[in-house]
């Protein structure tokens, strides 16, 4: 399953993440999504964890959690949409 994680503190590593996920199980990956330009935090990332029993005990015990002073958003990611990745129509 993928975890949406968000209202990171921009100085958390991936692997602060990755430790916070594998209190509840196996993780297969942890990302922090980075501005592409200044490669700072942009205050959100992506935890993987193959066993969904796993990943569900890890949401809700980390969603609402304090980490280093801001208060984590931690829920079941959702797909991205044509929308999201910014191909909507363009009138010209």
């Amino acid at each position: 399953m993928n975890i949406y994680v968000g209202n990171l503190p921009r100085e958390v590593t991936e692997s602060e993440l990755l430790e916070a996920f594998q209190a509840f199980g196996e993780v297969a990956s942890a990302k922090i999504i980075t501005d592409k330009l200044s490669g700072q935090s942009r205050g959100f990332g992506f935890v993987e964890m193959p066993t969904d029993d796993e990943a569900e005990k890890a949401i809700t015990g980390l969603d609402g959690k304090d980490m280093k002073g801001r208060t984590l958003t931690v829920n079941k990611a959702r797909p991205r949409s044509d929308s999201d990745r910014g191909r909507g129509s363009r009138s010209w």
